[in-house]
């Protein structure tokens, strides 16, 4: 069994180290949802279609969790601090291609980059806080990272709207390039190197067929409405690997004794069952932010600024209630907080239906505050329905598969709603066009009706119709809620402290 060479970090400097920490938690989040104002900028710089828009949030965070899997194994091979190091000079050069970067290819290319690096980036700032934290206060400091990364991802959009408005799209990237430099040298500077004495070996077959799998269907998703779905090669190619990703993934659990996700995980039901239900939560999380921005903007003609400042309610509400959430004694039952959660989210969603173009910024705020507090009583009630009956020894591994749930359900929510999108939009386009006969048209419009009439009737119907398809979609992600509530049913009570 390996053991851990001695030195932990540098003598002295434990709150350096921790702050350094901390922000690279936020920076790795931040980053996630800082594009999400800005995209009518970048769309227009870059030439980027519609359905391409998907792509910006889940090249970063598919990238994200395929490398979150392998950091510990990483880290134990070349050392804790070489890989932190590494992942910062990648992330640093992703930020650098991004601003650089004149097509959505070489865009997306770069938002890549910049997920496989924050992967490892969010896997070992925690570790690195814990190692330099008391273990009384491990509790506090784990609630404390959860926070920033939260605030990140809530904090995102205002803070891209706000500096593509006023300094370009490619500054909102410049905005995390002090945070690297400030990160770098700390960590250089006071944090020791750690390894193991022996690497575990680590199960790259599993990962890569999982991988395999997912990113087959995001593809197929992503990229089926525009190529006519089976009428293409490609997708038949990305069907196909898809396929066999999960097909191989699949035999290669139930033949082999251990893999990346350890059997043992899967014999606990709350983990189980939490998993399930923090895909839900994925699933709702990031999509409501990528739908929200691009309405306001596009539909409703808001200002990328005022776009971005509207989300920050639904940011205050949820680490609010994450940390009301977190300070309820461990002795209370979760699951009613977990069924509260849920049901504030199912109604902020049910809100989100009552949409139109004629709304002020009033039915915005409200419905994103209520299910930003509603996401905020979940994860906190979630964390202790996974971990209150599983096996200490095995939650760093279960913390890491409740994550990777919720990273992919973030990228297949995504490009669920980009995909009923655009189908939504073209069929409400047909139901209200073929009602336009030139009879019609003729007896509400004074005069002739010439091209430029013709062009601005069609743009009036494609913005209406598109304004369906946005409500449509909050419904789906209201959906994709309400299924699982029956989950918390089957839940176990939490073990005795002790």
């Amino acid at each position: 069994m390996s053991t851990p060479l001695p030195s932990t970090a540098a003598t002295g400097g434990h709150h350096a180290i921790s702050a350094a920490a901390l922000m690279a938690t936020y920076m790795q989040a931040v980053n996630i949802s800082i594009p999400n104002a800005a995209l009518p900028h970048i769309q227009a710089t870059l030439s980027m279609a519609n359905d391409e828009v998907g792509w910006v949030f889940s090249s970063y965070i598919a990238a994200s969790a395929v490398t979150m899997s392998v950091t510990q194994w990483l880290a134990g091979r070349y050392g804790r601090k070489a890989v932190y190091q590494a992942a910062l000079a990648i992330f640093t050069l992703g930020l650098v291609l991004d601003t650089l970067a004149t097509t959505s290819i070489q865009f997306v290319l770069a938002r890549i980059l910049q997920g496989a690096a924050s992967g490892p980036l969010a896997t070992l700032s925690l570790a690195i806080l814990l190692e330099v934290t008391p273990p009384a206060r491990h509790a506090r400091m784990g609630l404390v990272s959860t926070v920033c990364s939260l605030l990140g991802i809530s904090t995102g959009p205002a803070i891209g709207g706000w500096l593509s408005e006023y300094y370009g799209w490619p500054s909102i990237f410049h905005f995390s390039l002090p945070m690297t430099a400030f990160i770098f040298l700390t960590m250089a500077l006071l944090l020791s190197e750690k390894r193991v004495e022996r690497s575990q070996p680590f199960d790259f077959f599993g990962l890569t067929t999982f991988s395999v799998g997912m990113i087959g269907l995001q593809m197929l998703l992503d990229r089926g409405e525009r190529l006519e779905w089976f009428a293409s090669t490609e997708i038949w190619g990305e069907a196909i690997a898809s396929v066999l990703g999960f097909y191989l993934f699949i035999v290669h659990v139930l033949t082999k004794k251990e893999h990346f996700l350890r059997t043992a995980l899967f014999r606990d039901r709350n983990l189980v069952l939490s998993t399930v239900i923090s895909f839900a939560l994925g699933f709702v999380l990031l999509p409501t932010l990528a739908l929200t921005s691009p309405m306001l903007e596009e539909l409703l003609n808001y200002p990328v600024d005022t776009t971005g400042y509207m989300t920050i309610p639904r940011g205050v509400a949820l680490m609010g209630a994450l940390v009301l959430t977190s300070l309820v004694p461990g002795q209370v039952d979760y699951r009613p907080f977990l069924m509260g959660g849920m049901t504030l989210v199912i109604y902020a969603n049910w809100l989100m239906l009552g949409y139109s173009p004629a709304m002020d910024w009033r039915p915005v705020v409200e419905a994103g505050f209520l299910q930003g507090a509603g996401l905020g009583m979940l994860l906190p009630a979630l964390a202790r329905a996974a971990f209150g009956t599983l096996d200490p020894k095995l939650r760093p591994e279960g913390s890491a598969m409740i994550n990777l749930s919720r990273l992919y359900g973030s990228t297949i929510g995504i490009a669920v709603v980009q995909l009923f999108f655009y189908a939504n939009t073209q069929a409400v386009h047909i139901a209200l066009a073929k009602h336009l006969t030139p009879f019609r048209v003729a007896a509400n419009v004074a005069g002739p009706i010439g091209k430029p009439a013709l062009v601005a009737l069609n743009g009036m119907v494609t913005r209406q119709a598109a304004t369906v398809a946005v409500i449509d979609q909050f419904e789906i992600l209201m959906f994709a809620m309400l299924v699982v509530i029956p989950l918390v049913f089957f839940l176990r009570k939490p073990r005795p402290a002790g």
